[in-house]
């Protein structure tokens, strides 16, 4: 990693210029302290470490990643909406912030089963 494209750095960095496996170990990290202090009993402790994780730039990004590279990628939810491009999953990691967050209704899909009946499927929106 050099220094023109920290993998924790708050804007500007384009989504082909984080370094994921950076990214991938400070999330590791993070998850690693929160459970040892769940195991602790320090709930205060754990609680400031979830903010921490939620409001870093390596938990945003690896959290669009996730659903930007996933097998159910190109199936949009109610809201239509799907982050194709770079620059798209770039301004996705922007806009994630905790305050003001609505969940919109989830889109309800029949799939088959192996049995030959049909089982619902929700869909979640990825913004709201």
């Amino acid at each position: 990693m050099d220094a023109a494209t920290p993998a924790c750095a708050p804007s500007g960095v384009a989504w082909d210029g984080i370094s994921w496996a950076d990214v991938q170990r400070q999330v590791r990290r993070l998850q690693a302290r929160i459970v040892k202090w769940t195991q602790a009993g320090k709930h205060n402790k754990v609680k400031a470490l979830q903010w921490l994780l939620t409001h870093s730039f390596s938990g945003r990004a690896l959290a669009v990643k996730r659903v930007t590279e996933n097998k159910g990628k190109n199936t949009p939810g109610v809201d239509k909406v799907i982050w194709k491009t770079p620059r798209a999953k770039t301004n996705a990691i922007a806009s994630l912030k905790r305050r003001g967050y609505s969940a919109l209704p989830l889109r309800r899909v029949m799939i088959p089963k192996k049995n030959g009946k049909m089982r619902p499927l929700g869909i979640p929106t990825v913004i709201s």
